[in-house]
Order: C-alpha cells, then sequence, then structure tokens
C-alpha cells in the first residue's frame, strides 16, 4: 500500500507527488502554484540535502518563477556562507570558470553535499541572469558557537553574524530541543555537542543570519527572492521567515519538500505549501541534518 499524508483536522488523503495547500487543505497543480506565488516577495523553498528529487523541483521552481520576467527573482542560497559572495559574483560575471569557483568557496569542506545537485541552481540563475546571494554564516563562527556559546566569540567573530540574535522563541526552543535529543541519541550524530543552549544558540545564529541578509538585501534592492535552504530552517516559519518578518515588511511564502515514506499526518502550521516526495537520497550520510521531529506510534504526526 502506498503511503499517504493528511492534513491535520481533514479527512482526505494525498499521495506522493502532491502539492497541498495548507490554507485550504486541498491539492493544486504547479501552474496554480506558480500563480499564487506572483505576489509574493520571498519564496522560501526547504530540501533534504540529500535528496535529488528536492534539488529538481527547486529548478523547476525557479525556472517557473523567472520565466517571462524582465526582473527575474534573487536567488538566496543556505549552502554558501556570506564571505563567498566574492567568488559567488565573480562566477555569475563570468570571471570564474566552475573548477576555480568550486575551489575559491571550498566546496568540498563548506557543505560537502554533492555538487551535482545543486549545479543546475546556480547554472540555471547564472543563465536568467539573476543576483545569486551566499546567506548564511561562517560555518567555524557556527561550531565555535556550538562548542562555547556566543560569548565565546570575538569582535571579529561576532561582526560575521546577526547583528541581533532572538533567543527567546519558545516554540523553536521546543521544536529544535526535538532535534537536540536526537543528535544525543544517534552516534553519527552527536558531533560532541553536550550543551543545548549553546547548540541553541549555534542554531540561531544560522538562521538569524541568514534572515538579516534576506532582509538587508530586500531593503537595498526589492524586488523578489526565491530562497532555497533545508526544511529545518523554515518549517513553522520560526526559523528563518518569521525573523525576516521582524526586519523587513514583505510578503512571504514557504514551500516545505516533503518525503513521504509512510502513513503521517501534517500540521496545518509548517508552511503554506507541502510538495509531497520520494524518499530517494544520494546515499550520502555526511553533513548537517535538519530532521523534523514527530510523535510517536503508528502515524507520524509532522509538527
Amino acid at each position: 500500500m502506498p503511503p499517504l499524508a493528511s492534513v491535520e483536522g481533514l479527512e482526505r488523503h494525498f499521495s506522493q507527488g502532491r502539492i497541498i495547500d495548507l490554507k485550504t487543505g486541498k491539492a493544486i497543480d504547479f501552474p496554480h502554484l506558480i500563480d499564487q506565488l506572483k505576489t509574493v516577495d520571498v519564496i522560501f523553498v526547504g530540501e533534504v540535502h540529500n535528496n535529488p528529487e528536492h534539488h529538481l523541483i527547486q529548478v523547476q521552481l525557479l525556472q517557473a518563477l523567472a520565466a517571462g520576467s524582465a526582473s527575474p527573482p534573487a536567488v538566496g542560497m543556505e549552502f554558501f556562507d556570506t564571505t563567498r559572495q566574492p567568488a559567488l559574483d565573480r562566477f555569475m560575471d563570468g570571471d570564474l570558470d566552475e573548477t576555480a569557483f568550486l575551489e575559491q568557496v571550498d566546496w568540498k569542506k563548506s557543505w560537502r553535499f554533492p555538487y551535482r545537485l545543486y549545479r543546475p541552481i546556480l547554472w540555471t540563475s547564472k543563465d536568467k541572469g539573476t543576483a545569486l546571494l551566499g546567506i548564511n554564516a561562517p560555518s567555524p563562527v557556527v561550531k565555535k558557537v556550538a562548542r562555547s556559546g556566543l560569548k565565546s566569540l570575538t569582535a571579529e567573530e561576532r561582526q560575521q553574524v546577526a547583528r541581533h540574535m532572538d533567543l527567546d522563541d519558545q516554540a523553536h526552543r521546543e521544536y529544535l530541543e526535538s532535534i537536540f535529543e536526537q543528535h544525543q541519541t544517534n552516534k553519527n550524530l552527536k558531533h560532541g555537542m553536550q550543551n543545548f543552549e549553546h547548540f541553541y544558540q549555534a542554531q540561531c545564529v544560522w538562521d538569524e543570519t541568514m534572515a538579516e541578509t534576506i532582509a538587508d538585501y530586500m531593503k537595498a534592492h526589492g524586488g523578489r527572492m526565491v530562497v532555497f535552504t533545508g526544511n529545518g530552517h523554515i518549517v513553522n516559519k520560526f526559523g528563518i521567515p518569521d525573523r525576516v518578518l521582524r526586519r523587513v515588511d514583505v510578503k512571504i511564502a514557504t514551500i516545505v519538500l516533503f518525503p513521504l515514506t509512510e502513513r503521517t499526518t501534517i500540521n496545518k502550521r509548517m508552511a503554506d505549501y507541502v510538495w509531497l516526495t520520494s524518499d530517494s537520497k544520494t546515499g550520502m550520510t555526511m553533513g548537517r541534518p535538519k530532521k523534523m521531529p514527530h510523535s510517536k506510534g503508528k502515524t507520524k504526526k509532522w509538527k
């Protein structure tokens, strides 16, 4: 029997390949989705990093949103930190070939997921002439916060992350407590993390820095932006999206690309849209997992 998803409070069921508008609890087709996104300023598209289907969907969305537009949307990517922006600009301008670009952004160490999964997004952006932004905080700084907290950063390191940090979102804390517990119980995920407060601060460094980078760009340039990140940064909107809204008055939408593998109940607050996909993966387990917690029992309940 194929896996099915339902939306909390509704009896209808949805299979892989369906796009669910969580405001209405109904499935919509791709043209309808693109039509609804026409008036949105910042569109957040999630992913499971090593799921090839998710990257194909992201390119499909980017192509559709840029089609026929004199001003195609800018593209923000979690996968590059802000210090890589000069290399991104030179690549987009044609001053760096692909090999030199990958060396300058240190792809193998800085992100580690296969470049072939992300290459179509970069080349589509380059072909469409969009602005391409690295929005993340530098990895060494985030790792230092995870080990010893925000207070351990030097003045120079503190300047490389968001100016303002909100560490008091209770719902966000509870969500990340579930993630932290997964790290503590899974030997493959521990990475020496023992202090939840430091772990939470590191997550906020990611989210706040990405939010601030997006907001600063929108204030300076206006227009539209598509943001590609892991699902964990946009689920329930309390990661990056709400932190963008605290900084700039824009209209946003979130699209979670959701691997459907078993009977699942989806919380309507998860996103504006959920696109149900397969769970196909590259088999790679390196990197930073962004798993969304669920309740115990025979039927998963995604929050």
